[in-house]
């Protein structure tokens, strides 16, 4: 739609001219309730009352608003005609005074894509639910506004909503509920403070709430009072475990509280897990919303909790890193997110039970960041941010996992201390402002006496990851005489960075694999010297980047790539008794590494999944080893030569039953190991087993098959053809939920027959018909690795209907397809030759269209290269 794209340069000369004083929104959602007829878009009344000033009367300007129609327009006093100035996006807005007030009283669609106010149906009881989302800029779909992070204003929301809801906002509630007629009520809020419009909120429906209560001493001897509130459907009540969020939640306010020095400004803290959510979770202050997957039908592994946790504390950390001091434009993203991402980690390991947080922070955060910084559209952590668009595509591994990276390597560089001291200087400085990169280095000077600027030259305004290899000589008494570490960087982005790191050095002591001794040094340029370590005995295993202080790939020499194909399952945990915290951490680092050289085609599958079977079994940390699971089963599908996947998948089964059968009986490795048995099944003797399973005839030892286990064997059944639509539909009467029917949807997409791929097809890419969260179910149900000849007919289709769903699906949704329907499993040439041509064939095309298709030809590509590599150790 023209201008629902707004660019920065609009963005700024509207900041220029405008300073918002406040807002005042009213919601009537009443019609959330009641059949759907089809006719149309379900909306909402929206009325919106903006109070601004002006720094050139007599200027114009425009409002941003996303909907179906417009009622009435008045700007001060003067009614518009909603038709000559509402174009679909944006209200034009003339003649401005130095002071305004604009009200717009619109109808507004509820959404079915997560964007904007999302209305759900829970298919179990009927009732609907209402929640909004908004990042980056998606608040002009429920009212209208000046969509920009650097235009903060304190709100004041109302809503009418059926009495017996449960509504709640930013703000607390201002008073009891006021009747508006015997089935409804008016709920009014307490303002805000200043913030973005992209972090208000309202949640509405039937929720299922639990109460409870945090308060703290302050250093000046007031005591702080925070309600606390958890909320889900009524259907997963019975799932909910609100004693654990709220003691995760409990711990993370009495850390940053006693490191941040800046009380938590938002009044209560609610956290609503709500159904079909496109993200994570969302910071939203004092309302902050989780997809309801966090709320756990059945039995999970330690590591999800951990990750449920680790969220829970991003999130809170982003009310002082992106709620109370927010980036002025979306280059700075990274202000948050970045700092959220590493605060979650950090608070975790100082302040909850999950003191491994950094082990699994080495092994998958870093995982997805290494990946995105070798795309071709890989960025600096600073980003160069044109449009909305652009802003929609950035939340990626670079402004997230690569930037946490950066903060844990600049703790290292400038010290915890300063690090610390650097952020509450931030906040204080600027509280409910708006800042850039700038602001937050002249801190960091101040605290560290670091040149910061050169820092973050190097670290923050580059791209590219480097990679650093350990070069070592030995005298004849097997004593070190020199030991090196080289850096390497891509020719692309030739950036030779500052890094502090630690080289451990291991040997064997009886049938351990430890660390005798270990060194840091600031690697500079394309070779460091480690001075500490020459005299040092020789070592079987040098580990650069020891304990994970940098961002970079670990690379080995020969020696210690032979000790790692031996040896990486000897790397072990330290005694009770031992200082060092280093062992888990270290094997982390090993498996991520040689899963780098996977990737890169400088390893062959072949001897990756060779460590997983003969090493993975023995893995202690359970989110390291689920990590190894999903990292084989890539290597399997995407990286083995294709002669060779036959026996590579046969070899991955074995291995998974095996270890399945040995696994403590009750234990989270259980879990793991059936689940994988699951994804990687081949055989009919497999399928009997998961039908066993299934249907109570076999039994393993200790293994609870609940519901939701239920549904990953049906999963594996119906994507081996050995489950029909009965089958699947019959456990959807077991099961029939929200989350019973999100199950169903793949598994019946997922089934090997050309009839069920091309309705599943059509469904996703030739109509709307699906919301979001059954668009995804669909989508991964459709690409199966064990139908790569069923889905060869899509791949020319594929790109045929992308700039048609580009242009007509909200880009929440058209990203899902572009990027889920890609036809990756057609990993020949000549599917690397459509993608090339479509990419010359549209210069044109949307950037971010043009970004998803590039990103995905780089995989493909990669994929050729190491099957390439793997073909070749055969």
């Amino acid at each position: 739609m023209p201008g629902e794209n707004l660019t920065r340069e609009e963005a700024r000369q509207r900041a220029a001219l405008l300073t918002v004083d406040g807002y005042e929104v009213h919601l009537d959602v009443r019609s959330a309730t009641g059949p759907d007829t089809g006719d149309g878009p379900r909306t909402f009344r929206s009325v919106s009352t903006i109070r601004f000033r002006c720094a050139e009367p007599g200027a114009s300007g425009f409002a941003d608003l996303v909907a179906p129609s417009v009622t009435a327009v008045t700007l001060n006093g003067r009614a518009l005609d909603p038709a000559a100035v509402f174009d679909g996006a944006r209200i034009a807005l003339d003649g401005l005074a130095a002071e305004n007030e604009l009200v717009v009283d619109a109808q507004c669609a509820y959404s079915r894509t997560g964007e904007g106010l999302h209305r759900f149906v829970d298919p179990e009881d009927g009732e609907v639910y209402l929640y909004t989302h908004y990042e980056p800029a998606d608040a002009r779909r429920v009212f209208a506004n000046f969509e920009q992070p650097d235009l903060k204003a304190p709100y004041t929301f109302s809503v009418t909503a059926p009495a017996a809801w449960t509504v709640i906002s930013n703000g607390a509630q201002d008073g009891p509920d006021e009747p508006v007629d015997e089935a409804s009520s008016l709920r009014r809020f307490v303002a805000t403070k200043p913030i973005g419009t992209y972090i208000t909120a309202v949640v509405a429906g039937p929720y299922h709430v639990v109460r409870d209560h945090y308060s703290r001493e302050l250093p000046d001897g007031t005591v702080l009072e925070i309600p606390l509130g958890a909320l889900c459907r009524k259907g997963l009540a019975r799932y909910f475990d609100a004693d654990e969020i709220f003691t995760v939640t409990k711990q993370g306010l009495d850390f940053f509280h006693e490191h941040f020095d800046f009380p938590y400004p938002f009044g209560k803290y609610d956290q609503a897990f709500v159904p079909e959510y496109n993200i994570g979770a969302m910071e939203n202050p004092g309302c902050v919303t989780f997809r309801e997957e966090f709320v756990y039908r059945g039995k999970v592994t330690r590591s999800a909790y951990e990750r449920r946790a680790n969220v829970i504390l991003h999130e809170m950390a982003h009310m002082w890193f992106g709620d109370l001091v927010t980036m002025e434009w979306w280059d700075d993203l990274w202000l948050k997110e970045s700092f959220a991402d590493f605060m979650g980690s950090f608070s975790q390991v100082e302040a909850t039970r999950y003191t491994n947080a950094w082990v699994t922070f080495a092994n998958q955060r870093k995982a997805w960041a290494y990946r995105a910084d070798q795309l071709p559209s890989t960025h600096p952590v600073t980003a160069d941010i044109h449009d909305l668009e652009d802003a929609k595509l950035n939340f990626d591994g670079i402004t997230y996992a690569k930037g946490a990276s950066v903060l844990k390597q600049l703790v290292a560089y400038a010290g915890r201390d300063a690090f610390l001291e650097g952020s509450r200087r931030y906040f204080k400085r600027h509280a409910y402002g708006n800042t850039r990169l700038a602001d937050l280095l002249s801190v960091l000077e101040e605290t560290s006496g670091r040149d910061m600027a050169a820092w973050a030259r190097s670290w923050l305004q580059t791209a590219g990851v480097n990679s650093l290899t350990p070069q070592i000589t030995c005298d004849a008494q097997d004593r070190i005489t020199e030991l090196a570490v080289l850096q390497e960087a891509p020719a692309e982005h030739p950036e030779l960075r500052p890094h502090r790191v630690a080289v451990g050095l291991y040997r064997r002591e009886g049938t351990e694999l430890v660390r005798y001794a270990r060194a840091e040094v600031d690697v500079a340029g394309p070779r460091t010297v480690v001075d500490g370590l020459a005299g040092v005995e020789r070592p079987e295993l040098v580990l650069v980047n020891d304990d994970d202080l940098t961002y970079c790939k670990i690379r080995f020499d020969e020696g210690s790539l032979a000790t790692l194909r031996a040896h990486l399952g000897d790397l072990t945990d330290p005694s009770p008794s031992s200082s060092s915290r280093g062992y888990p951490l270290a094997r982390a680092l090993c498996w991520s590494a040689v899963w780098n050289l996977t990737r890169d085609g400088l390893m062959p599958a072949r001897d990756y999944l060779d460590l997983v079977e003969r090493f993975a079994g023995a893995e202690s940390d359970i989110g390291v080893l689920q990590m190894l699971h999903s990292c084989a089963r890539g290597a399997l599908v995407h990286y083995a030569a294709p002669s060779w996947r036959a026996e590579g998948s046969a070899r991955l089964a074995r291995t998974a039953l095996a270890e399945l059968r040995l696994a403590e009986p009750g234990s989270g490795h259980q879990l793991a190991w059936a689940r994988f048995l699951a994804q990687v099944a081949v055989t009919e003797a497999d399928f009997q087993l998961l039908r066993g399973l299934l249907d109570g005839t076999a039994r393993i030892d200790g293994l609870e098959v609940d519901q939701e286990l239920r549904w990953a064997l049906l999963a594996a059944l119906a994507a081996g053809g050995a489950a029909d639509g009965a089958l699947i539909d019959a456990e959807l009467a077991r099961d029939d939920t929200a989350s019973g029917r999100r199950h169903q949807v793949r598994c019946l997409a997922s089934r090997p027959d050309a009839e069920v791929k091309a309705a599943a097809w059509k469904r996703v890419v030739d109509s709307d018909v699906l919301s979001n969260a059954l668009t995804e179910a669909t989508v991964a149900g459709f690409d199966q690795p064990g139908q790569r000849e069923l889905l060869k007919p899509f791949a020319e289709p594929y790109f045929a209907s992308l700039e048609r769903v580009w242009r007509e699906r909200s880009i929440e949704i058209a990203m899902a397809v572009v990027r889920g329907l890609f036809p990756i499993l057609q990993d020949d040439r000549r599917t690397l030759g459509l993608t090339d041509a479509w990419l010359a064939e549209h210069p044109d095309a949307a950037p971010a269209l043009r970004r998803l298709v590039r990103e995905a030809r780089d995989d493909l590509a990669r994929a050729l290269r190491a099957q390439e590599c793997d073909a070749a150790a055969a």
